[in-house]
C-alpha cells in the first residue's frame, strides 16, 4: 500500500512538470514537537514540495508532499554513556488548500496521509493548518502539524488499539517558482 501511494504521488508531480510551473513551491520547515512525541523528540525538520492551481480569486487548491522527520532525543544512561532513540520520518501525501486575504496574507491547510519511512512503523492521517505572509517570491508561514497514528497490538488477552499523535508547531518558508 505504501509503495502504491508513493508511486501515485510521484506520478502526480511528474504530470505537473509538463504544465506551467507558476504554482510550484519548494520549501523547508522547522518545529518543536508536541503531543505524544514531545517526550522522545527534540526537533521536527523537513522539506516540502507543493503545486497549487488557482480555482477562484484568492483561492488555490493543490497537492503537496515532502519529507518530515522528528529527531530523537539523546538520554544519559545510569553509570555513564548516552543512548539515542530512532528518528521518526514521514512522507506526507496530501491535498492542499490556500485562501489569500490580500496580496500578502494567507491561510491554508493540508490534509492527507503520512507514510512512515521506518520498517514496521505505522503511518497516519496528516493535517497541517497554516497562516503566512507572501513576499515577492517567498512565502513565510507558521504551522501546526499533526499525524494521527493508529497502532494495533496483538496480545495473549486480545488486540489492543492505541492512537498516538506526532505533532509540531513551527515555521517554514517556500520559494514560489
Amino acid at each position: 500500500m505504501k509503495k502504491l501511494l508513493l508511486t501515485a504521488a510521484i506520478a502526480v508531480f511528474a504530470m505537473m512538470g509538463t504544465q506551467a510551473q507558476e504554482g510550484l513551491k519548494l520549501g523547508a520547515h522547522v518545529g518543536l514537537p508536541i503531543g505524544d512525541v514531545d517526550e522522545s523528540s527534540s526537533l521536527n525538520i523537513g522539506v516540502d514540495v507543493a503545486y497549487h492551481w488557482n480555482i477562484a480569486e484568492g483561492f488555490d487548491l493543490g497537492v503537496t508532499t515532502g519529507y518530515t522527520t522528528f529527531l530523537a532525543k539523546e538520554y544519559d544512561l545510569p553509570g555513564g554513556g548516552k543512548i539515542k532513540g530512532d528518528d521518526a520520518g514521514f512522507i506526507p501525501i496530501a491535498a492542499s488548500a490556500r485562501y489569500s486575504f490580500n496580496e500578502e496574507w494567507f491561510v491554508g491547510a493540508d490534509l492527507g496521509y503520512a507514510l512512515a519511512t521506518q520498517d514496521g512503523a505505522d503511518g497516519g492521517v496528516y493535517y497541517q493548518p497554516k497562516v503566512g505572509y507572501k513576499f515577492s517570491s517567498v512565502d513565510v508561514f507558521a504551522f501546526y502539524k499533526g499525524i494521527s497514528i493508529k497502532q494495533t497490538y496483538d496480545t495473549p488477552i486480545g488486540t489492543i488499539e492505541n492512537t498516538i499523535s506526532a505533532g509540531s508547531v513551527g515555521v517554514g518558508a517556500a520559494y514560489r517558482f
